[in-house]
């Protein structure tokens, strides 16, 4: 069943919704009414759960940093063990997957959903991989600090499930052309689920649908900030800290996952820290980019040796997958919460 809401019904969800808070100020503030109307209409369709068609593309586009970072990492190690191709192989099907799914209904429900499903396992198998090449170095566990950081990135294959976790949260959602969810419908709008559709999901999905998984996404992003914090931590260490800019992911990762875990608990906390700190990390991440893609180019030979110096050179896109964990952190910031 499909029915258009009125202007009236538009202006009493955005009330229900909580519109108001001051990032929302801030930014009405800031930008021309315009910009700001398009980025309230973008608010209201994150809020139910209509952004499929983006967060596929965004899952596609993650996933080729993310693949790409993996390929040279895995280089580096001469792909000593066939299961290194894995994750290479699974970042293009998740990038081809992903444009699919953003232009395709379907395939956002079937391709997408398994490939980013068996991407995810495959993390899951290359962390468990890590961990045992960790313990095979000299010393094993009982030098743990020592053979962390000098070990294989313990925790870079979560962080290639970063994008796949997207893909798969984007297999449940609407389109971005579906019409709005209301649990008490307005005279004008009509319920886009059926009471028959419902029961035939399970209750997380219909939530998912919904747009209503914020506590959900909350503690994704503070996972996924665990691991990308830790990772820049001991990656640093490893320059001995040569710049002051390095210091800034392993201040801002706490922050993030403390308003992250702020937010499970409190809905105020959810509309202004998280979204804050989110911003924080994407920034962050951008500048962490620059630095890192400023020290390739110093390296000897430069862009003469573009694929030498971008395996051997600091890690380029680490700085990036830093930013899509504040990515998901200003998602969650724009969901609605659990039932």
């Amino acid at each position: 069943m499909k029915l258009t809401a009125t202007n009236g019904a538009r202006g009493k969800r955005r009330t229900q919704n909580g519109r108001g808070s001051w990032p929302d100020r801030f930014l009405e503030k800031l930008l021309p009414s315009r910009a700001a109307r398009e980025i309230e209409i973008a608010e209201a369709h994150i809020r139910d759960g209509r952004f499929q068609r983006s967060l596929s593309l965004l899952a596609g586009a993650s996933s080729v940093l993310a693949g790409a970072e993996v390929a040279y990492e895995h280089y580096r190690g001469s792909y000593g063990q066939r299961i290194m191709y894995t994750p290479v192989a699974l970042g293009g099907a998740m990038t081809i997957a992903g444009i699919w799914g953003a232009f395709s209904k379907r395939a956002a429900r079937t391709v997408l959903r398994w490939t980013s499903a068996v991407t995810l396992l495959d993390g899951l198998i290359g962390f468990c991989f890590h961990l045992r090449g960790i313990q095979r170095k000299p010393g094993g566990w009982r030098l743990p600090l020592v053979n962390i950081i000098m070990g294989p990135p313990i925790f870079a294959p979560l962080l290639f499930g970063v994008s796949a976790y997207l893909g798969l949260i984007a297999s449940f959602l609407r389109r971005e052309e579906s019409p709005p969810i209301g649990l008490r419908a307005p005279k004008g709008l009509v319920l886009a689920l059926t009471s028959a559709e419902i029961a035939a999901h399970h209750p997380w999905t219909v939530g998912l649908r919904e747009g209503r998984f914020q506590k959900h996404l909350a503690l994704a992003t503070m996972v996924g900030t665990f691991c990308s914090g830790a990772e820049a931590l001991y990656s640093h260490y490893k320059n001995n800290f040569r710049y002051l800019a390095q210091w800034t992911p392993i201040i801002i990762a706490p922050l993030l996952m403390g308003a992250a875990a702020a937010a499970i608990c409190n809905k105020k906390a959810a509309r202004t820290w998280l979204p804050a700190m989110s911003a924080l990390a994407i920034i962050d991440g951008g500048v962490g980019f620059f630095y890192h893609a400023r020290g390739v180019l110093r390296r000897p030979g430069g862009m003469k040796k573009p694929l030498y110096n971008l395996i051997y050179g600091p890690p380029v896109f680490a700085p990036l997958l830093f930013a899509a964990c504040g990515t998901v952190g200003l998602l969650a910031s724009l969901m609605r919460r659990e039932r």
